[in-house]
């Protein structure tokens, strides 16, 4: 099975008045390309610096990341951004959606940035798999919530991401709006053959995956392979 994500003894620290804070310490894992993971842990337990550090967002004060077979450690800022854009798609709890841009324009951001052809054609059909084809000249202020990680969902899969990494994609939303924003997760995820690791504190959202790793003080304390709860039931 093909790796698409290989971390090797990853840790983060940072220097707070004189003291060394360690945030991560000694992380070591790899994903499957095609797989999909939960990291999960208490509040401060490291999971968003983890997935920052794995697509690349930040760097690693010592270890490896190796994104598709190359590694981010290596690479300057603009390197990791261009590694970004080719091979990587993202979801946020607060969406980050541009609000001078229309739904159908914050989707075609990641295409115009890739220089790519027939992108208008390409947005209007990820809009409409989620359910707005009829809100794309919407700005996100006019939007719902759900609505919103929808459009973010559409910008996510829009550059056809090898792999796809949701920082707590449902932090923000009612009960009803998560179950469709999580059925639409996994579903687009398995139409597109793409790698899916989500960080979350839900147990239910993390059940729906095939492995959990648990972090708790910046260190793993456990890594389980599940039978993920069908998606569908939702």
């Amino acid at each position: 099975m093909e790796t698409i994500l290989n971390i090797q003894d990853l840790s983060k620290t940072y220097q707070s008045a004189g003291h060394t804070l360690t945030v991560l310490n000694n992380i070591n894992f790899a994903v499957e390309a095609g797989s999909t993971l939960s990291i999960v842990g208490p509040s401060g337990s490291g999971k968003t610096t983890l997935l920052g550090l794995c697509a690349g967002l930040d760097r690693s004060s010592s270890g490896l990341v190796e994104l598709n077979n190359i590694r981010l450690d290596n690479l300057t800022e603009d390197q990791r951004a261009q590694v970004r854009n080719q091979y990587v798609g993202f979801i946020f709890q607060n969406f980050q959606l541009l609000p001078t841009l229309t739904a159908l324009e914050n989707v075609m951001v990641p295409l115009e940035l890739r220089g790519e052809k027939s992108i208008r054609a390409r947005a209007l059909d990820l809009l409409d798999k989620v359910g707005l084809a009829d809100r794309v000249d919407h700005y996100p202020a006019q939007l719902s919530g759900g609505e919103q990680q929808r459009v973010s969902l559409a910008r996510a899969f829009s550059n056809q991401p090898k792999i796809l990494f949701a920082d707590e994609p449902t932090g923000n939303l009612d009960a009803e709006t998560s179950e469709k924003v999580v059925k639409l997760i996994f579903d687009l995820n398995r139409e597109a053959g793409t790698t899916l690791v989500l960080v979350t504190h839900d147990l239910d959202l993390a059940s729906k995956t095939q492995r959990i790793i648990r972090l708790k003080g910046g260190v793993v304390v456990s890594d389980e392979r599940t039978v993920p709860e069908s998606v569908n039931q939702i």
